[in-house]
């Protein structure tokens, strides 16, 4: 193998991220009851997105369903460095590193904000985290199921504003159900 360099330096130890998910219905046929989500730096927007789409196929498997390929499409929108399947196939040593490159290969979702649970009569309260702005589609997770919607109305803590920038808190609509 011959090692090249870029101006951010090598990438000799950068494993791919594992992404089993079209295997979970073997692995449950076999046994396995436990499942762990790999990540050295991943947040907590990627631990739970990935959690609710390995939960689906889970169920999926459980009640007999086809695997569901949309939640690869799912995963794919992550930041990840790129996938493999580990052992779970055979591949050669080349599929199990990423040598190409050091940083996350998608960025089509996105972790924006996190509600706080502080409100403002029907707005709730954001920790901005990335900029978003009014118009925006957004994806509003929950325990009860997922909420497409698009921005409409934000507010800084003092007066109307048209963006959000990291390091902020604002009010936003809040698109959920009461409570969420």
């Amino acid at each position: 193998m011959t090692a090249f360099e870029d101006e951010h330096g090598t990438y000799i130890m950068n494993s791919k991220d594992l992404r089993a998910i079209a295997h979970v219905e073997r692995l449950t046929k076999m046994g396995v009851h436990s499942l762990k989500i790999e990540g050295r730096t991943k947040s907590f927007y990627y631990c739970a997105r990935t959690a609710q789409v390995y939960r689906k196929a889970i169920d999926d498997a459980a009640a007999g369903k086809p695997f569901d390929t949309s939640l690869l499409e799912t995963l794919e929108g992550l930041a990840h460095r790129g996938y493999t399947e580990g052992f779970l196939r055979r591949h050669t040593h080349d599929d199990y590193q990423n040598y190409e490159y050091g940083y996350s290969v998608s960025d089509r979702q996105q972790f924006v904000g996190e509600f706080t649970g502080e409100r403002k009569g029907d707005l709730a309260a954001v920790a901005v985290k990335n900029k978003f702005s009014v118009g925006d589609s957004l994806e509003l997770m929950t325990p009860q199921g997922n909420i497409n919607f698009t921005l409409e109305h934000m507010e800084k803590r003092q007066r109307r504003s048209n963006a959000g920038r990291t390091g902020r808190w604002l009010y936003c609509v809040d698109p959920g159900p009461a409570g969420s």
